[in-house]
């Protein structure tokens, strides 16, 4: 990481981001979230390689959520996740940063990035114009019963396209289950819809070990964007 971290007061405490400017071009920015455990400071692979997008002219900003910027070693509840996050957007694509506006980010981080797309133009927070799944956290391991399909399903239901990368033996759950949950959730019968892309990749809820197909997946499906 060469980016300075930069503070961003919220209701939950500071957050930190890390401002990546592309090297050249100026295609859109990719926000990203971490997820609910690690060190502090502690980038996973997958999401560093998504700063190989600014060699495509893609700004990425990777924003450390005030809970772990403030030493915890658990995440807080989802509801202050998404308050940090829902206040901290809108100062940065107040800037402005450049659209279009990718949001995403690893397990929770995913979580975060799925439940705020639609965006809240009274307060001001953007809606995302793509949706970047690194693991996303269908449910707890061992308990299909606990399904978060609503969640992925947010972006899904309102044609914002979405990426998601998954491991095939994620104990949080497996593509298929991804597949089938989301058909289920959307009551279409489809195993995926036109705004989905679910990709599968070795390993399971750590980062894949084939980092190389990875950084691949995601920038095809970045230079996809409208």
């Amino acid at each position: 990481m060469i980016a300075e971290p930069t503070a961003i007061d919220t209701s939950q405490g500071p957050a930190a981001v890390r401002v990546h400017a592309p090297t050249a071009g100026d295609r859109g920015t990719i926000v990203l979230g971490h997820g609910a455990g690690g060190a502090l400071g502690s980038w996973p692979k997958d999401l560093q390689s998504v700063l190989s997008a600014t060699a495509h002219g893609w700004t990425v900003v990777l924003v450390e959520q005030p809970w772990r910027l403030a030493g915890r070693k658990v995440a807080t509840r989802p509801p202050t996740l998404d308050a940090a996050w829902r206040e901290l957007l809108p100062v940065l694509t107040g800037v402005p940063l450049p659209r279009p506006l990718v949001v995403g980010g690893r397990s929770a981080g995913a979580r975060v990035a799925c439940r705020t797309s639609p965006g809240d133009p009274e307060a001001g927070l953007p809606r995302a114009d793509g949706v970047l799944c690194l693991a996303f956290p269908l449910h707890p391991p061992g308990r299909p019963d606990r399904s978060r399909a609503p969640e992925l399903a947010t972006p899904v239901r309102l044609g914002i396209p979405t990426l998601v990368v998954q491991g095939s033996a994620d104990p949080f759950g497996s593509p298929t289950e991804v597949r089938e949950s989301l058909a289920a959730e959307l009551g279409t019968g489809e195993p995926a819809t036109a705004s989905l892309h679910l990709v599968e990749v070795p390993g399971n809820h750590s980062p894949s070990r084939d980092q190389g197909l990875v950084t691949r997946t995601v920038l095809h499906w970045l230079e996809q964007l409208g």
